[in-house]
């Protein structure tokens, strides 16, 4: 498991945070033209808490994507005959030639939410942490990449995210008692994911920790790390350090005026009067 996090993100205005996503939506649109002319095959797991932003984060990372060769896979409750058969349930929706496949919630909500919530038995429970790396190599035998993503959100930012939807009148449908049931069992929730990201990183595929508690952040975050991820035609990541440099996070104090939100050629005209 590894955490991943550009620190300049964290301060970044809307402004830039367009030009910045402008940029990273470019750069995967690349990754895809080598992976349908190469004819790769990637899957993109997004794991996390309800309100973490797994639909939004791929709904950003997938906009402007060639269409016929992106899928989105996000399963219902299982019928009794998935939950006893877990892995047939998403072998078949696994990458095709020159695809890549999102998978909002993938065949970890059974090392997470149906865990915690009883939903499946402890002995089908630990028959999964057992077998879910070598039903993954198994994948990696037919060239097929896995990249797990799992996005972070602490319990006050969730408990916001909660009360937003319940009273929107345009999102409220998103909210269910049943998430407040899993929100109560937070520590169990806890638990369990520790012992996923433990049992089940491997070094081809580790699990990818990613701070979600700013959503647009966490956009960014997971589209840099999946781009570094892969060697493409024309890579060209914008480096933090060149473009931070138009961001609006410089302050200093002049004849004690405080001077705040200032660019980076700002701050450098400023800096020979400052106080300090």
């Amino acid at each position: 498991m590894l955490q991943y996090d550009i620190a300049e993100y964290s301060r970044i205005n809307p402004d830039l945070y367009r030009k910045e996503l402008r940029k990273l939506q470019a750069e995967f649109l690349k990754l895809q033209r080598w992976v349908i002319k190469e004819r790769k095959k990637i899957a993109i797991v997004f794991e996390g808490r309800d309100t973490a932003g797994k639909t939004g984060s791929i709904s950003v990372l997938s906009k402007y994507l060639i269409p016929e060769h992106v899928r989105l896979v996000q399963l219902g409750i299982p019928t009794k005959r998935e939950s006893q058969h877990w892995f047939s349930r998403y072998e078949k929706h696994m990458p095709n030639v020159g695809e890549i496949v999102f998978f909002d919630r993938s065949w970890y909500t059974r090392a997470l939410t149906e865990i915690t919530m009883n939903y499946c038995s402890e002995r089908q429970y630990k028959y999964f942490m057992k077998n879910v790396l070598s039903w993954e190599k198994g994948f990696s035998n037919e060239n097929i990449e896995i990249v797990k993503i799992y996005l972070s959100v602490k319990k006050d930012i969730q408990k916001k995210r909660f009360e937003k939807r319940k009273n929107s009148p345009l999102i409220f449908w998103k909210f269910s008692e049943n998430d407040l049931k899993i929100a109560d069992r937070w520590d169990a929730f806890t638990f369990y994911k520790n012992q996923m990201f433990a049992t089940t990183s491997s070094e081809k595929s580790p699990w990818v920790v990613i701070n979600a508690n700013t959503k647009r952040v966490a956009s960014l975050n997971s589209l840099r790390y999946i781009l570094e991820k892969f060697e493409y035609p024309e890579k060209n990541i914008p480096k933090p350090k060149k473009w931070s440099k138009g961001m609006n996070i410089y302050n200093l104090k002049i004849n004690g005026v405080k001077f705040e939100n200032l660019s980076y050629d700002q701050f450098k005209v400023l800096s020979s009067f400052s106080d300090e």
